[in-house]
């Protein structure tokens, strides 16, 4: 490997820095990463019409902003899971950090 790609962090785009930092290149945008959280919407609003479109609780998710995505950058795990990741507790992080030629890929988020 001739270098290593960082992408720097902007605003609250960190998933999108995430996936291209893991993927060493600029593969993510906010435009992909916005289509994929519409297509998230748009499967939880169906699911939600599933109880009833004149429901109570329909009619307040619909009142709702987007839990995938916001103006701020921000996108949820989910706008990422689609990539066969897997969530992994921190008591696997000693396997990884000694055994990284076992492992695709380790992903910690600490919130905030």
């Amino acid at each position: 490997m001739e270098s290593i790609f960082h992408e720097k962090q902007e605003g609250s785009l960190c998933a999108q820095h995430c996936l291209n930092n893991l993927l060493q290149g600029e593969y993510f945008s906010p435009v992909e990463l916005s289509s994929i959280a519409h297509q998230l919407d748009e499967e939880e609003r169906m699911r939600m019409a599933e109880g009833g479109v004149t429901s109570e609780d329909y009619r307040t998710f619909l009142q709702q902003p987007s839990g995938n995505m916001d103006d701020s950058g921000f996108f949820s795990i989910q706008c990422c899971s689609g990539y066969q990741f897997t969530l992994a507790h921190c008591d696997h992080s000693l396997f990884v950090y000694t055994h990284p030629w076992l492992t695709c890929c380790f992903v910690g988020y600490l919130g905030g």
